[in-house]
């Protein structure tokens, strides 16, 4: 048994989603969105050293020390996954680890709007689950992926760093490559995936000009791809994708992601107003032939108006999801109006003697 099992352990007894380590430090868990101690003991260097080197390995410990961040996953028993992220800072070193569930839960269970299963269908294009960290992308991508395995009979490639939640073949055949362990990088990962017969392709992180314009092409190609970004509603992740190009190739990607984009998936957590846990709340955007048209015309500004007026095509604006929970109690007036996108109709929920946040 690792010595850093025993944190783990007390991690999963408390209900934390995330552990940190660092040097100077006690031990933490994040408890509901709240971070805690979970240790009077404070880890010194050698402390947090040998219990990272012991878990991740030699050649793993290694290439940590050669790049100074690491992430990969570690499997503590056939109940218990964790995330790992390993990383040098200004006072040594330190590790955040994220509990992942052995379970993969439905679409249905996590309470995502149903036209989701209507995406995971499809044959080609492009489908984008965002969100900030934490939010349950992962969560709601393995979903997907299992709603796949389950129903259809296609060959998934997924792209992962690390890989977190592993896939049995059911009525699928699931291939899961990790960067940088089975492919150098998701660039490479993903121009591999157009030689491997894959029907479907999931890439865990689209972070540069290169991987958005693989997995573009990829769309286009005829391959149905998933990806994720860092962005809380539907207008902002397509900013997001033609920003990232320089000016002179704006035009053509624009018509690029016009032609292949399916639908957006925007995801935040809410903290539940009973304490036991927190709430996916979802922004969906579909495309449809009036989204093709305003993303070719670069009027972003008007996707706002299309998914408020698109509920009978299965559209959500996140708002509207997050009025929903608040006006059945699930959430409580403040958790609704700081994560609001207008906070103005959030407002008068508010409890006088807490007053408008600023």
């Amino acid at each position: 048994m690792a010595r850093i099992d025993k944190l783990f352990e007390m991690m999963i007894n408390m209900g934390a989603s995330d552990l940190h380590l660092q040097e100077g430090q006690p031990a933490k868990a994040r408890v509901h969105g709240d971070i805690h101690a979970i240790t009077e003991r404070v880890f010194g260097g050698e402390d947090v050293r040998d219990m990272l080197s012991e878990a991740s390995g030699e050649d793993r410990w290694r290439l940590f020390e050669e790049r100074g961040d690491l992430d990969w996953a570690y499997e503590m028993d056939e109940d218990s996954r964790f995330r790992c992220n390993y990383m040098k800072h200004v006072k040594g070193i330190g590790a955040v680890f994220r509990l992942i569930p052995t379970r993969i839960v439905s679409l249905e269970v996590l309470g995502i709007p149903p036209v989701v299963r209507e995406f995971a269908r499809m044959r080609s294009g492009i489908v984008l689950v965002t969100g900030p960290t934490g939010s349950g992308k992962s969560t709601t991508l393995a979903a997907m992926i299992d709603f796949m395995n389950t129903h259809l009979s296609r060959h998934i490639v997924t792209i992962e760093e690390p890989i977190e939640f592993v896939h049995r073949n059911k009525m699928s055949v699931i291939t899961q490559r990790e960067v940088p362990m089975d492919t150098p990088s998701f660039q490479r990962g993903l121009k591999a995936a157009l030689r491997e017969d894959a029907d479907a392709v999931l890439v865990g992180e689209m972070r540069d000009l290169e991987t958005i314009a693989l997995a573009l092409t990829a769309a286009e190609t005829g391959m149905l791809v998933f990806g994720t970004l860092h962005t809380n509603n539907a207008r902002k992740t397509v900013d997001r994708i033609i920003d990232v190009f320089p000016s002179d190739q704006q035009p053509q990607i624009r018509a690029m992601l016009a032609t292949a984009l399916r639908g957006v998936v925007a995801q935040l957590l809410l903290r539940r107003a009973d304490g036991k846990g927190r709430i996916a709340v979802n922004e969906i955007l579909v495309a449809t032939l009036a989204v093709a048209s305003i993303i070719r015309e670069g009027t972003t500004e008007k996707l706002v108006d299309v998914v408020i007026s698109g509920r009978s095509e299965g559209m959500q604006f996140m708002d509207d999801s997050i009025m929903k929970y608040l006006r059945a109690g699930v959430v409580s007036p403040l958790e609704a109006y700081m994560k609001a996108i207008d906070k103005e109709p959030f407002a008068e929920y508010l409890p006088s003697d807490i007053g408008i946040p600023p």
